[in-house]
C-alpha cells in the first residue's frame, strides 16, 4: 500500500506530499481486533461532530474548524506512517458498518464527503492540483487567449463574492455547469454555453462531487459483500463488531447513577413529567396506561431507569406493580423477574447492562404494539404535535421540532424540546435519554434548591 502521495512539481526538484487518501482500495494490513473497532469509534467521533455542527446550523468555516479540530484530536498518530494507516483503516472499517441500509449509507457519505471537502481545503494548492490530477477529471485549464476573453466577466464574478482583483497566476477550468451545481446556485462562477469557468480555489467542488460518486459506488458494492459472503464468514469475529459500531455511544457512562444517586418509587411520576425525554415519558405513560410493555420497550425504559437511579428492589416492585395487573403476580415473577434483575447485572453473566444512547434508541426498528424507538423519528406529525403539546411545547417552538425531525435531526429535535420545556439552553444538545434527565435535574435542582420534582 502507497501510504504517502508524492508528485513534482514541474518548476523544481520539490516533492509534494499529500496525505488525504481517495480510499480506492482496502489497505492490505493486518489489523488487530481491538484497533478494527478503536479506529473506527475515533473516525466516528470525527464525524458525529461534523454531523453535529451541520445539524445545530453552525456556519460553514465553523464546521470546517470543528471538524478539523476533531481530526487533530482523534486521529493524529505520533509518526506519519501511522497516521495514514490509522485514516485508511477506520474509513474502511465504518464503509462495513454503514453499507448496510440505505439511511446508514446516507449519512455515512453526507459525513465522509464534508471530511473530504474540510480537508482537502486544509492542503497546499500543489497538493490540491496532485489530487485533482488523480481523480483523472476530464477538465483542463483554460489557455491565456480564452482567459483574456472572458476576464471581465471573471472579475465581475470576483466582485460580486467580495474579491476585488483576481490573483496574477489566476487558474480557471472549464467544466459541464451542471457539474458544479452547488456554485451555480451561489452564483460564484461564470456560465458560458454551457460551461462554467471554476477558480482553482472553487475546484474542491470538482474534485469532491467525484469522491462522493465513487464513495456511493463503493457502498452499494460493499453491502452486496457483506450481506452475501462477509456477514456469514465472519458472524463470529467481526460481524457483533460492524453491527454495534452504528450504535456505539461516545459520550459519558450512565450506566451508573452519578449526581442523582436514587429516585424512589413515591416520586417517580413527578419525576417523568418533568426529567423525563419524550421517549422514556411515552414508554412510561403506556406502562401506566397498558400494564405492559413488548421487550423493546421493558429494555429501553428499564435500563434508563437503572441508570437515572432506581434500584433493582424498587425496579422489580415498579413493574410487578403494573403487570401484574395485567398477566398477574406468579406469571411475572415466572416470565418477567428475571431479565430485570439480570438488567442490574443479578443474573447470568452479572453484566453491567449500559442505558441505551439517543443514536440505539433511534436506530431501533419498533413494530406493532411497540413503543419503543425514539418519537421524533417513529411517531407521525399529528402525534409528535400532541406529545409536545402535553410536555408544555409552545406553538413556535413545536413547529421547529417538527421541522428538525422532519429533516432527520432528531437529537436536535429532543435538544429544541429541552430548551422550550426548561427555559434554558443546552449548548452541548442531547446525546442520550440519561444526559437529558441529568441536565434537566441540574436545572431544576438550581431552580428549587434540592432533587427537583
Amino acid at each position: 500500500m502507497q501510504v504517502v502521495r508524492c508528485h513534482r512539481r514541474s518548476s523544481s526538484n520539490d516533492v509534494v506530499v499529500s496525505t488525504l487518501p481517495l480510499y480506492r482500495s482496502a489497505p492490505p494490513l493486518e489489523v488487530r481486533l481491538e484497533d478494527f473497532e478503536l479506529f473506527a469509534m475515533d473516525r466516528l467521533r470525527v464525524l458525529k461532530g461534523i454531523s453535529d455542527g451541520l445539524s445545530r446550523g453552525k456556519k460553514p468555516e465553523e464546521i470546517a474548524k470543528l471538524a478539523m479540530d476533531h481530526w487533530k484530536a482523534n486521529m493524529r498518530y505520533p509518526q506519519a506512517t501511522e497516521d495514514v494507516n490509522k485514516d485508511n483503516i477506520s474509513h474502511f472499517v465504518l464503509r462495513l458498518v454503514y453499507c448496510r441500509t440505505e439511511e446508514l449509507r446516507k449519512w455515512f457519505l453526507s459525513m465522509e464527503t464534508a471530511l473530504f471537502r474540510y480537508r482537502f481545503h486544509s492542503e497546499s494548492s500543489e497538493a490540491q492540483r496532485a489530487l485533482m490530477s488523480e481523480f483523472n477529471l476530464p477538465y483542463k485549464a483554460v489557455s491565456n487567449a480564452e482567459f483574456e476573453s472572458v476576464k471581465d466577466k471573471l472579475v465581475q464574478v470576483a466582485r460580486s463574492m467580495g474579491q476585488t482583483l483576481l490573483p496574477a497566476d489566476a487558474i480557471f477550468y472549464k467544466v459541464p455547469f451542471e457539474e458544479v451545481s452547488e456554485l451555480v446556485a451561489g452564483r460564484r462562477v461564470f456560465i458560458h454555453k454551457g460551461h462554467a469557468y471554476v477558480a482553482m480555489n472553487q475546484v474542491v467542488s470538482l474534485v469532491v462531487t467525484q469522491f462522493r460518486s465513487n464513495l456511493s459506488k463503493a457502498l452499494i458494492l460493499t453491502n452486496r459483500k457483506w450481506t452475501s459472503t462477509i456477514r456469514e464468514q465472519e458472524k463470529d469475529r467481526l460481524t457483533p463488531i460492524v453491527e454495534a459500531l452504528c450504535t456505539s455511544y461516545l459520550g459519558p457512562d450512565y450506566s451508573q447513577p452519578k449526581e442523582f444517586a436514587e429516585i424512589s418509587i413515591k416520586d417517580i411520576d413527578q419525576i417523568a413529567k418533568t426529567s423525563f425525554p419524550l421517549c422514556m415519558r411515552h414508554l412510561f405513560e403506556k406502562v401506566r396506561e397498558d400494564h405492559h410493555l413488548k421487550h423493546g420497550g421493558r429494555m429501553q425504559l428499564g435500563l434508563f431507569l437503572k441508570g437515572v437511579g432506581l434500584k433493582v428492589d424498587d425496579a422489580l416492585a415498579f413493574w410487578k406493580a403494573e403487570f401484574a395487573q395485567k398477566v398477574g403476580a406468579e406469571r411475572f415473577d415466572k416470565e418477567y423477574a428475571y431479565n430485570i434483575r439480570h438488567n442490574y447485572g443479578r443474573e447470568g453473566k452479572r453484566t453491567d447492562y449500559t442505558p441505551y444512547s439517543c443514536q440505539k434508541v433511534i436506530l431501533s426498528t419498533p413494530g406493532v404494539g411497540d413503543h419503543h424507538g425514539c418519537p421524533y423519528r417513529h411517531f407521525s406529525e399529528e402525534n409528535l404535535r400532541a406529545a409536545l403539546a402535553r410536555m408544555g411545547v409552545g406553538s413556535r417552538i413545536v413547529e421547529d421540532v417538527i421541522d428538525k425531525a422532519r429533516n432527520r435531526h432528531y437529537q436536535l429535535a429532543c435538544t429544541l424540546t429541552f430548551e422550550a420545556v426548561h427555559g434554558s439552553s443546552c449548548d452541548a444538545g442531547i446525546n442520550h435519554p440519561n444526559q437529558y434527565f441529568i441536565e434537566s435535574q441540574k436545572i431544576l435542582q438550581s431552580k428549587n434548591g434540592s432533587m427537583a420534582q
